[in-house]
């Protein structure tokens, strides 16, 4: 498995979990779990922002590793 295979398995998995804490969120009548979900998909976008900087610099720097 390449590296910019791998790199986009991570993103396409951060970006799963980020919804499925959005979803907890919408599907809970629980305030401070409705925060919590939230949050952790705040972080998770964050993470997630984080990721796709290296993932285009992995790009650049060895283009054989660009995703079509």
């Amino acid at each position: 498995m390449t590296v910019g295979t791998q790199m986009q398995q991570a993103v396409a998995g951060i970006q799963s979990a980020s919804a499925t804490m959005k979803t907890f969120s919408l599907e809970t009548q629980d305030k401070q779990a409705v925060q919590q979900f939230q949050q952790i998909a705040q972080q998770l976008d964050s993470s997630l922002e984080i990721l796709k900087g290296r993932q285009q610099y992995i790009e650049q720097q060895e283009p054989q590793y660009k995703q079509q």
